[in-house]
């Protein structure tokens, strides 16, 4: 059987769609898997063993160029090639569900009452009831395990492998790596300002913690607070712009990863690494709390169907509450380490 899945971004919605796949494969270890995904992602999916084909496409070049359409549908026909027997969209936007229905007649995808965009419903062949307000990976996981008739439980994806995949080691990581220390990355920025925890603040949580503290940034505007920091305090370090593979070996390589609700910060999670993540005006239920992934919320009540943007209550986490946490996370990775090398 060969099915393609329709999940074009944001990246930390493709990394909770992507735990699904071991366990797809543990069931049916000869399915063929191809991947749909905004060229800009590709990175990020590479390397995955249970993915046969990652198939690009820029359809956010449309915005800025309308006549561009005709090359994406070119190259989604050329796709169509490969005979799918089953497409999945597990975005549920109008946009994938015409690409996968370009790709074949045969399409599963939300059901109405499970969709932001309902019109997209209409072309699917079949369809899956998961409440829009329930945890993202669950979601993510529902619709691309039922589609396929496969039951993926809580405690799978709790007790999931890693899943994401690099080529090798940063081969700059000595130069920003201690030996001596705990690595924390830290995360400072995301797609809206309020969901981004203060720069002094994150100045202060690095000040307390006994650790070489690694900041990553995706503009320049994140780059210019990055270097605030940095110039504040010799416990912190600014990495160099880093591709997929470079971001997915530094975390990989890191102690804890301590971020914003966005995409980077979804990525220790995908690796088993320690995570803290920090929630303003968007709803906890994206991610999974483990034993090494947790989480601190602001205050604030948060409509999971109408977001406030204009919610900056992130600024009302305390900066002692994550010094304390990422004491305690970090000792149990050093834990872990330590029972691994013995």
């Amino acid at each position: 059987m060969k099915i393609a899945i329709v999940k074009l971004s944001a990246l930390g919605d493709i990394v909770h769609a992507m735990v699904a796949l071991q366990f797809i494969k543990q069931q049916h270890p000869k399915l063929v898997i191809d991947w749909i995904v905004e060229q800009g992602f590709v990175g990020l999916l590479q390397g995955n063993p249970d993915i046969n084909q990652i198939l690009p496409l820029n359809l956010k070049s449309l915005k800025n160029n309308k006549a561009n359409i005709f090359n994406e549908i070119k190259k989604v026909r050329h796709f169509a090639k490969n005979n799918y027997d089953l497409v999945i969209d597990a975005q549920g936007l109008i946009k994938s569900a015409i690409t996968s229905r370009l790709l074949s007649s045969n399409i599963a995808g939300f059901d109405k009452q499970s969709i932001r965009e309902k019109q997209a419903t209409w072309l699917y062949k079949k369809q899956i009831a998961y409440p829009y307000d329930a945890n993202t990976i669950d979601r993510n996981v529902a619709v691309i395990g039922q589609a396929l008739n496969i039951e993926i439980t809580e405690q799978q994806i709790i007790h999931k492998a890693p899943f994401l995949f690099y080529s090798k080691e940063w081969e700059r990581q000595e130069d920003y790596f201690k030996q001596d220390q705990a690595n924390i990355i830290f995360v400072i920025g995301s797609t809206w300002p309020s969901r981004n925890y203060p720069k002094e603040k994150y100045l202060t949580v690095i000040k307390g913690l006994e650790a070489n503290s690694l900041i990553i940034w995706g503009n320049k505007q994140e780059k210019q607070e990055a270097e605030w920091i940095a110039a504040k305090t010799s416990k912190a370090q600014v990495l160099p712009k880093l591709n997929f593979d470079q971001l997915k070996a530094v975390i990989a390589s890191s102690n804890l990863l301590i971020g914003n609700d966005t995409g980077p910060t979804h990525m220790a999670w995908g690796l088993n690494i320690p995570s803290i993540t920090l929630f303003g005006p968007t709803p906890v239920s994206r991610v999974y709390q483990t034993a090494i992934n947790k989480v601190l919320k602001s205050p604030s009540k948060v409509n999971p169907f109408k977001l406030d943007k204009n919610d900056f209550s992130i600024t009302e986490i305390k900066e002692s509450a994550i010094i304390k946490l990422a004491k305690t996370l970090v000792y149990i990775k050093s834990n872990q380490t330590k029972h691994a090398n013995n």
